[in-house]
């Protein structure tokens, strides 16, 4: 919308300070800081409206969050998409992507308000559906350009198997999220690390033709309004983040973990290689989705390769290792901050 409003402005003026509406890096700045401004202001103000956290079945400390307000999604990921649609350029597919984006929200809401908890064949479901509306929205039903590892050629896809390959991952990138939220600061601040990585890639590297070009990238149209996108969610998590330090004040509950984990998946798809999730997002993967596939081995196929690991796995290092959550957060940030940058060099240098 500010894009627009400086371009009128431009038109009906002239030249002007104004101009510095249409610039990318302008609309990305802005972005991150009312976003974390926002944040920060109307969290504490909107606790009041939120249920209060009734404790994880079994997982480690979950005595320490019961009682808490929970489901702060609800009040920041409505901050957050209006800061998308203020300094996003316009496009139909953001606006798409963030309709799916308030609809999982809400539905974690819903599950975060819900006196019985729903049952993981429901979530399951609903995710399913968010995550195939969010895939059709990114592609549009147009075929797809894919840049992968070891090879310089771009693999170009029809949209039934980019649906297909988009949906899986994005309903990966949900539950794993949502099984991260579990240590004050941990999935706020993996994700922070994520969204960081993954704006720099779709901003700096395949939105820019030059580099793009150079590496031998296909360039993203509008990888740089992604980019914005992207920086706009970090701020949005450093308000929330504010709040959810240890010892937290309030929790993200499903209603941010949800939504935040979908916008994950939504950014990895937007950079055209999705194998980047386990780059940007390693830890946050192995965290929660391993768990996800010890119950799949377990119920469907009783194999019991993981029967000794507590899931997720930030739950065995506390209760199996004794590490405390602060040692929690601080490890896995340290791993993932390590780890990005040397993988995401060789993804894309080594082909």
């Amino acid at each position: 919308m500010l894009q627009w409003f400086g371009e009128w402005l431009v038109q009906e003026w002239g030249d002007g300070p104004y101009r510095l509406l249409s610039s990318r890096l302008v609309l990305a700045s802005l972005g991150f800081g009312v976003a974390t401004l926002a944040t920060w202001w109307f969290l504490p103000r909107g606790a009041r409206w939120l249920p209060c956290d009734r404790g994880r079945e079994f997982a480690v400390g979950a005595e320490l969050s019961r009682g808490k307000p929970t489901g702060a999604g609800a009040v920041f990921v409505p901050i957050y998409l209006a800061c998308v649609v203020l300094f996003v350029p316009f496009s139909i597919s953001y606006l798409e992507v963030c309709g799916c984006v308030l609809l999982a929200m809400l539905c974690g809401y819903l599950d975060d308000r819900a006196v019985t908890a729903w049952g993981n064949y429901r979530k399951a479901l609903a995710d399913v559906g968010i995550a195939f509306l969010t895939a059709l929205a990114i592609c549009q039903w147009q075929p797809a350009e894919l840049w992968l590892p070891i090879s310089k050629e771009v693999l170009v896809i029809g949209p039934g198997w980019y649906v297909t390959i988009a949906t899986v991952l994005l309903w990966v990138s949900i539950n794993a999220t949502n099984c991260t939220d579990g240590v004050d600061g941990l999935s706020g601040s993996l994700l922070l690390l994520a969204f960081l990585y993954l704006g720099a890639i779709l901003y700096v590297v395949v939105g820019h033709k030059q580099v793009a070009s150079y590496l031998l990238l296909p360039h993203a149209d509008q990888g740089a309004d992604w980019g914005i996108m992207a920086f706009t969610l970090m701020g949005t998590l450093l308000g929330y983040l504010w709040y959810n330090a240890n010892p937290s004040q309030m929790l993200m509950g499903d209603a941010g973990s949800r939504a935040l984990g979908l916008l994950l998946g939504v950014f990895v798809l937007a950079t055209g290689n999705p194998l980047l999730i386990v780059i940007v997002a390693g830890v946050v993967l192995v965290n929660g989705a391993t768990g996800l596939l010890k119950v799949a081995l377990l119920r469907f196929f009783n194999i019991g390769i993981f029967r000794s690991v507590r899931f997720p796995l930030h739950d065995h290092c506390r209760h199996k290792w004794g590490w405390s959550g602060s040692q929690v957060l601080l490890r896995f940030m340290i791993l993932q901050a390590v780890l990005t940058p040397i993988l995401i060099v060789l993804l894309i240098k080594v082909r």
